[in-house]
């Protein structure tokens, strides 16, 4: 192989338009296959990256007309939601983020923007996260949302105001951003996987 049928994975991360980190990801679960060189480098061909980037144009235009995965923060706290927006952005990931800043707010933007993600409090005026949750849940169309809870309140405090509806993922206050960045590079690499 020559030079110009390899590529390191810094490469392969700008060509693909990700951070290094999830090629990184892909390498170690095979979703890009590579080798290590005698000093201990990772190498990729050039040939499984423009694969990829194939798989990747179609795969982005499934999560999202706009070819990014949509997420909808919903957060009454104007400084947590530019948080969330500040952070998000920083990932280098293609992501687009919309916020809504209670649970109606929440409804709508879902029923509008059909996001791929959404992250949501549960202590909300109008409309809490509890309500919108629910009604996301049993609408059919919205059965599959994923749906990350970050909130204040302990298990006990959301088991005494009727619990979530299962396959809900709760995480405490403060923000765990390290955990949300896993969780949208898998549903990234979930989408990429799924178009294979």
């Amino acid at each position: 192989m020559s030079q110009n049928d390899v590529c390191t994975t810094r490469q392969a991360a700008r060509r693909l338009g990700v951070s290094l980190r999830t090629v990184q990801l892909w390498v170690e679960n095979g979703t890009l296959p590579a080798w290590k060189t005698v000093g201990g480098h990772r190498r990729i061909s050039t040939e499984a990256v423009d694969r990829l980037v194939a798989q990747q144009g179609e795969a982005l235009d499934r999560v999202g007309g706009t070819g990014l995965l949509r997420v909808l923060v919903v957060e009454d706290q104007m400084s947590l939601r530019q948080l969330y927006q500040m952070t998000l952005a920083s990932w280098d990931l293609p992501l687009e983020v919309l916020t809504a800043e209670n649970g109606y707010q929440g409804l709508l933007m879902t029923g509008e923007q059909h996001p791929d993600l959404l992250i949501a409090d549960l202590s909300m005026p109008y409309m809490d996260g509890f309500e919108m949750i629910r009604t996301l849940k049993a609408a059919e169309e919205f059965a599959d949302l994923e749906i990350v809870v970050v909130s204040a309140l302990d298990k006990f405090e959301i088991e005494a105001r009727g619990g979530l509806p299962e396959g809900v993922t709760v995480f405490p206050k403060p923000i765990p951003f390290a955990d949300l960045k896993r969780l949208v590079q898998s549903k990234l690499h979930d989408s990429f996987v799924a178009r294979r």
